[in-house]
């Protein structure tokens, strides 16, 4: 509906100075009601895409229509795909072999001897009962003629408690990797492994866990000040009734977890030190830029240009566009950085013109009062676009700490959070563990029985570090 025609002077003249106060301050409340509709409708319009929100933010129901046909095809394997049957292991890794042996013919009865050199095989494999292996050790009380009483010590290695270190591994690893409640990991193991266990008994076998990996821990936490460069990213979580935060720092061959209660610039200070040195790649909060040299992530970039694209003013609508063109381009040279068909010293020279442009558009933006507030700090601090043009060893986006972050999000929405301070270091601990065994391909469980074993015969506990 169009506006009505505005009252002229002469009009407003021959009124009364009560209904002319009136009609100014409702003009002024229709603009304030106004600019909040818009503002409450951008916030409608957020999604993953345009956002920093996640994609499990969005309910499947709401999620866009893919823009690909369907190809009309019914669901599963295809007619005449190659099958795929799982390989039959050597015959004599079989626990039992049971022969199949016809005793008569089948059409006439008579009878049959011999056997097949190549028979039909068919393996079926099953659970083994799994009962624990209990070993009980007697510690003998005798007494001397003088009076005095000797027991006898436990042989070096045996843990204080009655849970061993491939059953502290196991449940570390179960409330920790596989996300399960400290009721459920109990509940599994009294069920499927027949060992009996309580919840509490769980906060116990957490923190025996967490007391060995402690010394690798550590070692990781000495070496993140000397990284080139660190991928640094954090969400917010609970620690009792305080609000917490988990922050991940993916170096190049490790990943370490940090539970605080503060999201300040004082975390990342604490671990790096305030001379850190390196290339911090992260999003545009604040509290990164405390330090010198930075790299901001495209991939939040990309969609804050579609957050332009996606709002109602048409001169952000233009910019957003102008701005999406570029970026694409961007990625696709660094894709071919990735996969070896381009060297570095080409992708810099096919980056000026992109780079170029790039800043041309913010520039523009930063001149127009719709568009100022969007393109200020990155026309101010453009050069923390760059960075990965530049210095070797440092990617357009922060992937991979989102994807480290995410093993630590996953458990925080089905944990919501921990019950004290002991919690969040068993937490950081094991995600430091678990997430740096998986970018070096180790077997989790495997260090983390060494481990355990380790700090239970007072030895050195075995490295996260990879060996060279």
């Amino acid at each position: 509906m169009d506006a009505p025609p505005a009252l002229s002077p002469d009009v407003l003249a021959s009124l009364p100075p009560a209904v002319v106060a009136l009609i100014d301050w409702q003009a002024g409340q229709i603009r304030l009601l106004t600019a909040r509709v818009a503002e409450l409708e951008a916030k409608l319009g957020k999604n993953p895409t345009n956002s920093s929100k996640p994609p499990s933010a969005t309910h499947p129901r709401d999620k866009a229509t893919p823009s690909k046909a369907k190809s009309g095809r019914a669901r599963g394997g295809q007619p005449g795909h190659d099958k795929h049957d799982r390989a039959l292991i050597p015959t004599e890794q079989c626990q039992d072999v049971v022969p199949c042996v016809p005793s008569e013919c089948r059409r006439c009865g008579r009878p049959l001897a011999g056997v097949d050199p190549e028979p039909l095989r068919q393996q079926v494999w099953e659970l083994p009962e799994i009962r624990p292996l209990v070993t009980e050790y007697q510690r003998h009380r005798l007494v001397c003629a003088c009076g005095c009483s000797t027991c006898g010590d436990l042989p070096p290695g045996v843990p204080a408690g009655q849970a061993g270190p491939r059953l502290i591994a196991f449940a570390g690893l179960l409330m920790a990797c596989f996300r399960q409640s400290k009721r459920r990991a109990a509940q599994f193991l009294s069920l499927i492994l027949n060992q009996p266990a309580t919840a509490g008994w769980m906060v116990l076998l957490q923190g025996r866990a967490s007391d060995a990996v402690l010394p690798a821990y550590h070692e990781l936490a000495a070496r993140l000040p000397a990284q080139p460069v660190l991928h640094v990213d954090e969400s917010p979580t609970k620690e009792g009734q305080s609000k917490s935060w988990v922050w991940t720092f993916v170096a190049a061959t490790f990943s370490f977890f940090a539970c605080r209660t503060s999201r300040a610039a004082d975390v990342p200070q604490e671990l790096l030190g305030t001379d850190y040195a390196g290339v911090v790649h992260c999003d545009r909060a604040r509290m990164y830029w405390a330090f010198g040299r930075l790299q901001w992530c495209w991939a939040h970039l990309k969609r804050d240009f579609q957050a332009l694209i996606d709002s109602s003013c048409a001169t952000a609508k233009r910019l957003g566009h102008d701005l999406r063109a570029p970026t694409k381009e961007l990625f696709a040279l660094w894709q071919k950085v990735r996969d070896g068909t381009m060297s570095r010293r080409a992708f810099r020279r096919r980056m000026r013109p992109v780079r170029q442009r790039v800043d041309a558009l913010l520039l523009r933006g930063y001149y127009n009062a719709r568009t100022r507030g969007f393109c200020k700090e990155l026309v101010e601090h453009g050069e923390h676009l760059w960075t990965f043009v530049d210095v070797d060893g440092v990617e357009p986006t922060n992937n991979a700490a989102e994807q480290a972050l995410r093993q630590a999000v996953i458990w925080r929405k089905l944990s919501f959070g921990t019950q004290s301070a002991s919690g969040s270091r068993f937490v950081e601990r094991l995600l430091t563990v678990i997430e740096t065994c998986r970018r070096q391909s180790r077997n989790v469980f495997a260090w983390l029985v060494e481990a355990v074993q380790a700090h239970t015969n007072r030895q050195p506990v075995p490295s996260l570090l990879p060996t060279l």
